[in-house]
């Protein structure tokens, strides 16, 4: 049974959850994301309680927005050489957390590679206990560069991120199948590991999708606004039945983003594709239904009744 029948649609019925990830970063994101959610060309946002911005994002989904899915994207990396963020645990160690300049590293390799698993869980829990307090009504959880999955050593962190989502009641970014997108290939190990990982989750009762996806992270050569919108309604017309959350990084283009980040206008892109009468056509044509985190939140509370 997939995650779309659970919720009690038909198991042939293809359900999207478009998800804003680094809500927070800064205030070119926080403007776009506000507005899409505004408008419900996506579905939901994360938070990056660490970044400067979180302040300026929480209050912006509170004046326009405060109905919307909301959740956490829980940080443990700080990639850019020109803006850096690090822990907000203030009753714990977290120096295994600490790259240079006592940020957080800047590959989720390092994470992997000296990150100890108690320090994760009391980062984690700050996170999540500061978006509370700020006033957000968390509907779920992700990671940051995915640097709680293991991808780069093998190390993962999910067994904390579990404990915590049940701790607080919050779905998780993890799909249950893997499905390679761009031509890529996923390794035995990883496919093996995961199948593992989505017992764990489902044993405590986490609710999951059952696929992940979304656009290449970064231009290649020779791309243009129309080769990443072709990639993207190529995506939408390869969606599988059941649930599937599309990970987006929309932002305006403002010399604010392009002072720190190394693809500014693939961000301006991606806020620009969710407007696009082509791709709004394409849902529609396709049978696409959108729906929010907060359904697959909402199952997960019932199971734990």
């Amino acid at each position: 049974m997939n995650t779309a029948q659970r919720l009690g649609y038909g198991s042939k019925e293809r359900l999207l959850i478009v998800n804003a990830d680094d809500f927070g970063l800064c205030r070119s994101v926080n403007e776009a994301v506000s507005e899409l959610l505004a408008d419900r060309a996506i579905s939901s946002a994360t938070i990056m309680m660490n970044c400067p911005w979180s302040a300026d994002a929480v209050n912006m989904h509170m004046a326009s927005c405060p109905e919307a899915d909301v959740g956490v994207h829980w940080t443990l990396t700080s990639e850019w050489t020109a803006y850096k963020w690090g822990s907000i645990c203030r009753n714990h160690s977290t120096a295994s957390l600490s790259g240079p300049g006592g940020w957080f590293p800047k590959t989720s390799a390092e994470v992997e590679r000296n990150a100890d698993s108690e320090e994760v869980r009391q980062e984690l829990i700050a996170q999540t206990e500061a978006a509370l307090s700020a006033g957000v009504k968390l509907s779920h959880a992700d990671s940051h560069m995915g640097s709680l999955y293991g991808f780069h050593l093998g190390k993962d962190l999910l067994t904390v991120a579990f404990d915590v989502c049940a701790r607080y009641g919050l779905p998780f970014r993890l799909p249950r199948r893997l499905i390679p997108v761009g031509g890529r290939t996923i390794p035995a190990e990883i496919g093996d590991r995961a199948k593992i990982r989505v017992r764990q989750a489902e044993d405590r009762g986490i609710v999951l999708p059952d696929y992940v996806t979304g656009p290449e992270y970064s231009l290649s050569e020779g791309d243009t606004y129309e080769t990443m919108k072709e990639e993207g309604i190529g995506l939408l017309r390869q969606l599988l039945p059941g649930v599937t959350e599309w990970i987006s990084h929309p932002s305006k283009l403002t010399e604010e983003l392009r002072s720190f980040h190394e693809q500014p206008e693939k961000r301006e892109m991606e806020a620009r594709f969710w407007r696009d009468r082509d791709v709004r056509e394409t849902v529609v044509r396709e049978n696409i239904r959108f729906i929010g985190w907060k359904e697959l939140q909402e199952l997960q509370m019932s199971l734990s009744v």
